[in-house]
């Protein structure tokens, strides 16, 4: 068996609130397989984007630990690439060099950078936006713009935090469809964050049901749908049993 790409051991969090502890995460315990697409299902403050913070390095945990590629992991900034809920695209930057950051940052030559950013710039649908400033973009745009810079980072694990969350219900469709070609395509390995359950069962191989906090695994689900997906699956009785069985173990009435 191949090892996971991603792990959490173990992980607990807390902070110090108006002088008094309050446990955000406890006893976290997940793994995502190379080239799965994973989903962190659960209610808003369960902890979610706290745990994404401490895989990427940007905070530590209290107990556990982090391991990639088997390795405990105590530096982590830098080794997986991770797009936060907001696409916090630089307004003075245009498209193309917004989306080249991370190269740069990285040291990558900007020629270089460019010219990968080029090849993939009519997958992400922003061709001829090259030079456009973000405030001249769709919502949907700019999140496309904000995914390619976190695709240049050029790390096989993405962290993906509810990146759909605020485009309106026919962005987000096409959005999801989309990011499950280029997920074909490149075969990243990606962990997801959603609180929608129809769309961790679209997305999903596996989905990770938390509690309200402080935030614990409740359950995981393996979806097991056919890839690809297809809007009818929406409407077929497996497709149905599985979002039955996901609000079952979100409202708690299921272990």
């Amino acid at each position: 068996m191949t090892t996971p790409k991603l792990c959490v051991d173990s992980v607990s969090k807390s902070y110090v609130i108006d002088g008094r502890p309050v446990q955000v995460l406890e006893d976290i315990d997940l793994a995502v397989w190379p080239g799965e697409l994973v989903t962190l299902l659960g209610p808003s403050a369960s902890g979610k984007s706290t745990l994404f913070n401490i895989i990427v390095g940007l905070e530590e945990p209290d107990e556990g630990t982090i391991r990639l590629d088997a390795d405990i992991a105590h530096k982590r900034v830098g080794r997986v690439a991770y797009m936060p809920q907001k696409d916090l695209l630089l307004p003075w930057r245009t498209v193309l060099d917004n989306v080249i950051l991370g190269p740069e940052i990285a040291g990558t030559a900007r020629e270089e950078a460019v010219r990968r950013a080029r090849e993939l710039i009519p997958l992400f649908g922003l061709e001829g936006f090259e030079n456009s400033y973000p405030s001249a973009l769709s919502g949907g745009m700019r999140q496309r713009a904000a995914l390619l810079r976190t695709f240049l980072f050029q790390k096989d694990v993405l962290l993906l935090d509810e990146p759909f969350g605020a485009l309106d219900a026919l962005t987000r469709m096409e959005l999801q469809e989309w990011l499950l070609r280029v997920w074909d395509q490149f075969k990243h390995t990606i962990l997801f964050i959603t609180h929608d359950v129809d769309e961790a069962i679209f997305l999903s191989d596996r989905v990770y049901v938390m509690t309200p906090r402080p935030g614990r695994i409740r359950d995981v689900v393996t979806i097991g749908l056919d890839r690809p997906r297809r809007r009818a699956m929406e409407n077929t009785s497996g497709f149905t049993q599985r979002r039955e069985r996901l609000l079952s173990i979100l409202r708690g009435d299921a272990t």
